[in-house]
């Protein structure tokens, strides 16, 4: 007696193939909107802390965190944290302000009504209390440095993304934002650390491994990155 024919046809192997290729396609499908809308909310933190920066600027004639009439013209705010007014929101570590200012510029911005959220100034290190974070749990920072590019421009006021965040997320708002040159333009590199306690190192990432002479690292992916809009 003929035995009879066991296997897959052509037809159920195609069918299989297919089904493979459609899983796939929506695994790497969900991935690229995870990272798009990553790359959407980190834009829109930078959009809207630097609209809020300015508007701060219109109404009080002063910078959040600096302002030294904060406490008798911002509801909830108290007199430590008022700044010193020298037009520059610096640490008290080592740029010279009264206070760390750049801590005190979340509780300004928070209880004028320019930024979500309601902040408490605190010294050193920020708490999920004193400052924002962004979508990777490590905080912003407003603040007058150089710590951004390559290190040598001229200190000037920015807004630190914070870090771990992927290079290739960073060439994206790059690319969206400015220029897409990590050393270069009005978003840049940063090898701010996060803030807070816990960094990873290395510290806020590397210039050599977060990015190679003008372009960000997309193709061997660092995933301890940060950058600065300048101001």
């Amino acid at each position: 007696m003929a035995k009879k024919q066991q296997g897959f046809t052509l037809i159920e192997i195609a069918i299989v193939l297919v089904i493979i290729g459609l899983l796939l396609g929506g695994v790497l499908k969900g991935q690229e909107l995870i990272q798009s809308a990553r790359v959407r909310n980190l834009i829109s933190q930078q959009d809207g802390t630097k609209a809020a920066y300015f508007g701060f600027l219109d109404r009080f004639r002063a910078l959040p965190g600096d302002y030294s009439q904060a406490n008798p013209n911002i509801a909830n705010v108290a007199a430590t944290s008022n700044g010193n007014n020298n037009g520059r929101i610096e640490t008290s570590g080592g740029g010279g302000g009264a206070i760390d200012e750049h801590i005190a510029a979340w509780e300004h911005l928070s209880k004028a009504g320019f930024i979500n959220g309601s902040f408490t100034y605190a010294v050193v290190p920020e708490t999920t209390g004193s400052a924002p974070t962004n979508p990777y749990a490590r905080y912003l920072r407003v603040v007058y440095d150089a710590v951004y590019g390559t290190g040598a421009g001229a200190a000037r006021h920015n807004l630190k993304t914070g870090n771990q965040i992927p290079s290739d997320i960073m060439a994206e708002i790059d690319r969206k934002i400015d220029d897409g040159n990590p050393v270069g333009g009005t978003f840049q590199f940063s090898t701010y650390d996060g803030g807070g306690t816990g960094g990873v190192a290395p510290v806020g990432g590397a210039a050599a491994q977060c990015y190679l002479a003008t372009a960000w690292s997309s193709a061997t992916v660092d995933t301890n990155c940060g950058g600065a809009s300048l101001f």
